[in-house]
């Protein structure tokens, strides 16, 4: 784990930048030209789309077999009364440890019996950036994936890592409820947009399934009325969110809340019109590729420093990897940092000493892919 001063300050560096230069989903053009001209510098070709953001760029001689993956974007939030783009999710330490871990591979001369890609990926926070990679083919040929994720202290100290995050599966549906406008005096004309929201939440409270499997859906936004209140609103806007810890759990919750909508219509004689905004598989880690992650943390952190497997019920667009190339062996690597207060918050903050071994963590885990491919 032992770096220079000079690579540390390098790594810092960046990270600097990055987290200086904050850029919302799909408007990730500065951070892109960015990570293009340093990837020009260690004398690589970065290849960029037409059509959205991005990149990658290929290292190594021979068949094209693994990809290391980073997202890029940043969040739209509030930060100290302010709404502004913000680092709050650690893309920035992401792209930092991903580039880092290129520019390690290129300073050793490392002469890799494969083609290795790393790829920056654009728009994760929208739920849309893996598939728009997977439509220009760029996971098409690889036999493995590595992403990595910073994760919040209440789940792995600053010193420990995970060789898997098994992030569940989510959805967003977005919705409008059409009721009738009354006075509030003459409620019985009117169809009232928040009793009829009212109750949405009370059939989704109502949903039963399998008390194993960690679910939950819930009402996380409503905008109905106006300035007067002596209306009864027609209308409303809703947002619900899913989760569930498999895809299949997924499917019977989906399923279950659409009925609940309908049910709710039908009572109130309301029109409910939604739609899935985010649909987000859950995390299948593949056995293979998390025994060669297991085995870099041992060798960087230690042993007794390896969680083999981290459940948490967020989620993540980078599983779509592998649901859409089955053959793709993929996990993510967990980092713990100490970063608190927790993930998407304005004031987010961890560790920098993390960067340092997350480049040793994904350069051990190329010399064990390495091994391993060898070994075949």
């Amino acid at each position: 784990m032992e770096q220079s001063k000079g690579e540390v300050h390098q790594i810092q560096e960046m990270f600097e930048y990055l987290h200086q230069h904050p850029e919302v989903s799909w408007k990730e053009i500065a951070t892109t030209n960015y990570i293009s001209n340093q990837v020009e510098l260690l004398g690589l070709t970065p290849v960029q789309f037409a059509d959205c953001t991005g990149l990658y760029v290929d290292t190594g001689e021979g068949e094209l077999v693994a990809g290391i993956r980073t997202d890029m974007d940043a969040l739209w939030q509030e930060v100290e009364g302010t709404f502004q783009a913000n680092h709050s999710c650690g893309h920035d330490a992401h792209m930092t440890i991903v580039f880092g871990t290129l520019k390690k591979l290129i300073e050793n001369d490392e002469q890799l019996p494969f083609r290795l890609r790393f790829i920056f990926q654009p728009a994760e926070e929208t739920g849309q950036g893996a598939l728009k990679l997977i439509e220009h083919g760029v996971v098409s040929n690889l036999h493995y994936l590595f992403g990595l994720h910073l994760r919040p202290v209440q789940e792995l100290p600053f010193g420990k890592a995970s060789a898997s995050i098994d992030h569940g599966a989510s959805i967003m549906i977005k919705g409008t409820i059409a009721g009738t406008d009354a006075h509030a005096a003459r409620p019985h004309l009117g169809i009232n947009s928040i009793e009829v929201a009212t109750s949405i939440v009370q059939h989704l409270e109502a949903i039963r399934l399998d008390p194993m499997e960690p679910f939950s859906v819930k009402m996380t936004q409503l905008l109905a009325g106006s300035e007067t209140g002596n209306i009864i609103p027609g209308k409303a806007v809703f947002t619900l969110d899913l989760r569930a810890q498999s895809n299949a759990i997924m499917q019977t919750l989906e399923m279950k809340t659409f009925q609940a909508l309908r049910l709710v219509e039908e009572q109130y004689g309301a029109t409910i019109d939604y739609s899935i905004h985010t649909n987000l598989v859950a995390a299948r880690p593949h056995p293979e590729a998390k025994a060669i992650v297991e085995k870099a943390i041992h060798n960087v952190l230690g042993a007794e420093n390896c969680v083999q497997e981290l459940i948490t019920p967020g989620g993540e667009d980078f599983h779509f990897y592998a649901e859409h190339n089955t053959e793709l062996k993929t996990t993510m690597i967990g980092l713990g940092c100490d970063l608190s207060p927790g993930l998407h918050h304005p004031d987010m903050t961890f560790n920098h000493e993390a960067l340092q071994y997350g480049v040793e963590l994904v350069y051990e885990t190329i010399q064990e892919l390495k091994k391993t491919w060898i070994a075949k």
